[in-house]
């Protein structure tokens, strides 16, 4: 996937999950909403570990700097097979070099993914605040309506036992 299919994978993945839950607990949207943006933070932290782990990757180079390459010194005349071990040490600091080129192009890409997930996760407080709000107002309803109808049935025992009283005596 290239960055850009990344990038819109996450935004479609959180949609999708918000609808499919939205549909499947339409009376928990609260939190519905809350871990759809949970999820988009953990996709974006992880495609920015994943162009972490892979920035040599082609596809997190921008193509403004070329791979550079080493310069050959055994073909050199006369003095040539004594810099054979020259070529090797020189080679594996070009690989080094071309490794930290390749990872400074891919950083700013990890980070644009990475922030996307923080400013997700600094979304998600105030959202769980406000659903565990919703949670906590929609159980005391609950509770509420429970002790009410307690009551009522109650009162009906009550009348009933009145109502057995007087017939038994009647």
């Amino acid at each position: 996937m290239s960055r850009d299919e990344l990038r819109i994978f996450s935004w479609v993945a959180a949609a999708v999950f918000a609808l499919v839950a939205g549909v499947w607990r339409p009376r928990q949207l609260h939190w519905t909403a809350l871990g759809s943006v949970l999820l988009f933070a953990a996709l974006n932290a992880g495609a920015g570990i994943y162009v972490l782990n892979h920035f040599s990757d082609s596809r997190w180079s921008t193509g403004d700097e070329p791979p550079l390459s080493a310069p050959s010194f055994s073909g050199t005349p006369v003095v040539g097979q004594f810099l054979g071990p020259l070529d090797s040490a020189l080679n594996g600091v070009v690989g080094g070099v071309n490794e930290f080129l390749a990872f400074k192009q891919a950083l700013p890409i990890a980070l644009d993914f990475l922030a996307a997930a923080g400013w997700a996760l600094l979304l998600s407080f105030p959202l769980a605040i406000l659903a565990a709000g919703i949670s906590f107002a929609a159980a005391r309803r609950r509770t509420a309506d429970f002790e009410k109808y307690r009551a009522t049935v109650d009162l009906l025992k009550d009348e009933l036992e009145q109502v057995k009283r007087q017939i038994s005596s009647g």
